[in-house]
């Protein structure tokens, strides 16, 4: 009825997942933009170890040298992967923005997949820029690049998991005009509950992918949806 209604369109980037213990999350897989900027601070976090090595190292002549380079394969290959395994997901760049690389189904990533998805960085890098990388999120829902998609790991808002079911804002309770599937029930409810922590313009964007059974757009239709969630979750009043 959802899809009769043109409404089977994506309303944003949740990623549901169930946990091997049988807890079901929501995941909100991060965009290219919050990873570029973090990835730009663990670049000037590296090239500050760099610079301060050099100049310490730089007293040892060719020793010295040979040491330097050997410190920069180190820190270039194992600090994203050190910090992925051993800080919760999250490099210093990753957490300033509230980001963590996990496992697709929400366990922590581990070593394999991290060195996997950091050795394959060279490939998303191609043939400039992240080039291929970034075509690879944007042709995904869950923004994976070609290292996430090899490695099976996903980058996503930290905190932004959550289960079981959260409180709906009090107001009107309306009966649905149609009986609606479990699936496009929770569609409703993930909505309703949702829609109290988006702007009103993403709302009242979203609420119009139901004016054909709402019969209303924007505010009107997101309290529409409102009354029917309230139904659903069990209110009567």
């Amino acid at each position: 009825m959802l899809a009769q209604a043109g409404a089977i369109a994506v309303i944003d980037t949740r990623y549901p997942v169930e946990t091997p213990d049988g807890i079901d999350l929501a995941l909100h897989p991060a965009g290219p933009i919050p990873r570029a900027l973090a990835w730009l601070i663990d670049l000037i976090i590296r090239l500050g170890i760099m610079i301060g090595l050099g100049l310490a190292l730089s007293v040892l002549g060719t020793t010295g040298l040979a040491l330097f380079f050997l410190a920069w394969f180190v820190i270039n290959w194992w600090y994203p992967v050190l910090f992925e395994v051993l800080a919760n997901g999250a490099t210093p760049g990753k957490k300033a923005f509230g980001l963590r690389v996990i496992h697709e189904l929400g366990t922590p990533v581990t070593w394999g997949p991290s060195i996997v998805r950091n050795l394959l960085r060279q490939v998303d890098f191609l043939p400039a820029a992240y080039a291929a990388g970034l075509v690879s999120m944007m042709c995904n829902r869950r923004f994976q690049r070609l290292g996430d998609l090899a490695a099976g790991t996903l980058v996503i808002y930290t905190g932004a998991a959550r289960s079981g079911p959260t409180e709906l804002p009090d107001g009107p309770v309306e009966v649905p005009p149609l009986a609606f599937s479990p699936d496009e029930q929770q569609v409703l409810l993930s909505f309703a509950e949702r829609s109290g922590k988006l702007n009103p313009e993403r709302v009242g964007e979203l609420a119009n992918l139901l004016s054909p059974l709402t019969g209303h757009s924007g505010a009107d239709s997101a309290s529409r949806v409102a009354a029917w969630a309230r139904w659903i979750r069990g209110s009567r009043q």
